[in-house]
């Protein structure tokens, strides 16, 4: 039996813009091969308290990592700790704050940019430090990864979504047309990741205004998409919370750990 999962994380996607702009996933919708829940973020609505949030299941009040200049390793288990401690392989094409977090800090372009490391607990890794480093670029290196080491935890983070609502809005079609951008690239890999036997996650940390700027309570802000693909998942109605992503990861990979989940939504 498989117990394999990727996590895409797709940096400053709003809700309704996914459900309104990203026709291939709500293909899949329509298609009964995937389901969608919509989720609120936790606060503060900003990147790195929100990653931590993800991949720890703790809220960024408790974890200590509140905003985004705060640059240290997490304390927290983590789906990767977790995993690796367990036996795991873990991989990430991500931010190099998911490093930071993870790996090592501060993150050091020459040495950490390409990881390749078993003691570490993101294995391998290809971590970029430009917010307008190309989706499509990152995507081709989360594959390479994939194929190369075959993880059973793959983390893959763009940031051009996130970076367009900094400099146009959410209202604005350079905004949405990255979430359609992300959506074409995310088509071209979806049924070959199913056939490897990997279960499928597709979120993001929190969503985006039109004072270009995220980090608070508007709805705009705080609601986003959860998108699963897999038979792993129950397809149900039910309730997720931002704050289960890492408990629903840990019981897909089979890993023993204490993080809270949403038990309904899973075919375990």
């Amino acid at each position: 039996m498989s117990n394999k999962v990727i996590l895409v994380v797709l940096d400053g996607l709003n809700y309704q813009v996914a459900r309104d702009c990203m026709g291939y996933l709500n293909g899949l919708l329509e298609q009964h091969r995937a389901t969608l829940y919509p989720i609120q973020c936790e606060l503060p609505s900003m990147s790195r308290p929100l990653y931590e949030c993800i991949i720890t299941g703790v809220r960024p009040v408790e974890s200590g990592i509140v905003n985004n200049h705060v640059v240290r390793l997490s304390n927290q288990d983590s789906i990767f700790s977790l995993a690796t401690s367990q036996g795991k392989s873990t991989a990430a094409a991500a931010y190099h704050w998911v490093s930071e977090l993870y790996n090592r800090a501060p993150y050091d372009a020459v040495r950490d940019r390409m990881t390749h490391d078993e003691s570490l607990n993101i294995q391998h890794g290809c971590f970029y430090h430009w917010d307008h480093y190309p989706d499509e670029a990152l995507f081709l290196d989360a594959e390479h990864l994939r194929q190369t080491y075959n993880p059973d935890f793959l983390l893959i983070h763009p940031m051009n979504i996130d970076d367009m609502g900094h400099k146009f809005g959410l209202d604005s079609r350079q905004y949405r047309n990255s979430a359609r951008g992300a959506d074409i690239y995310l088509s071209n890999y979806i049924e070959r990741w199913l056939e490897e036997g990997y279960q499928i996650i597709i979120t993001s940390d929190h969503g985006m205004n039109n004072d270009l700027s995220h980090g608070g309570i508007l709805p705009e802000e705080r609601e986003v998409p959860f998108f699963v693909i897999g038979d792993k998942f129950t397809h149900q109605e039910c309730q997720v919370n931002q704050t289960d992503i890492c408990g629903i990861v840990c019981q897909l990979l089979g890993l023993e750990h204490s993080k809270p989940y949403s038990q309904k939504l899973l075919a375990l």
